[in-house]
C-alpha cells in the first residue's frame, strides 16, 4: 500500500484556527497605529498652520507686510489669506505668503477648519468673526489621550 502525501483535515482546520487568532490580535494593533499616524499628523498640520498666523503677526507687527487694523492685533483676516499672500511694505508687486495651501485635517479629510479670533473664549467652538488668532480640527472625535480633538 502506498501512502500519499498531504496534510488531514485536522491539520487544516489547526492552522486555520492559530492564523484567525493571529489575525484578530494584530487588528486593534493596525488600527491603533493608523489613529496614532493620524494623530500625529494633525498635530504637525496645526504647528504648522499655528506657527504662519504667529510669523503673520510678528511680520505686521514689524510693519514689513501691510498690517491689517490695530483692532484686529494684528491677526489675519482668513487662512485664506495665508496662502494668497500679503504685500510687502513698501512694495506693490511683492508678497509674503505664509501657507502654500490650507491643509487637510487628517481626521475628517476636508480642509476645514474651526476658527478663533481675539475675541472669542478660549474653548469656543464657535466662529464670531474677526481676524483668525487659532485653528482647531472640526472632528468630533476624542483622542487616545482622552482629549477630544477640538481642544488640541
Amino acid at each position: 500500500m502506498k501512502r500519499q502525501a498531504g496534510f488531514t483535515l485536522m491539520e487544516l482546520v489547526v492552522t486555520a484556527t492559530v492564523l484567525v487568532i493571529l489575525a484578530s490580535a494584530t487588528v486593534p494593533l493596525v488600527r491603533n497605529g493608523l489613529k496614532r499616524q493620524q494623530e500625529l499628523e494633525l498635530r504637525r498640520t496645526l504647528r504648522e498652520m499655528r506657527m504662519a498666523i504667529d510669523e503673520y503677526k510678528k511680520q505686521a507687527e514689524q510693519q514689513k507686510i501691510k498690517a491689517p487694523p490695530v483692532d484686529a492685533n494684528f491677526y489675519p483676516e482668513s487662512l485664506e489669506l495665508l496662502v494668497e499672500g500679503v504685500p510687502v511694505a513698501g512694495s506693490a508687486s511683492r508678497k509674503i505668503r505664509f501657507l502654500r495651501r490650507i491643509p487637510v485635517d487628517p481626521l475628517t479629510g476636508k480642509a476645514e477648519w474651526g476658527l478663533r479670533s481675539s475675541n472669542d473664549d478660549p474653548t469656543s467652538t464657535s466662529w464670531g468673526g474677526g481676524h483668525v488668532q487659532d485653528v482647531y480640527s472640526l472632528s468630533q472625535g476624542t483622542g487616545m489621550n482622552g482629549i477630544p480633538y477640538r481642544e488640541w
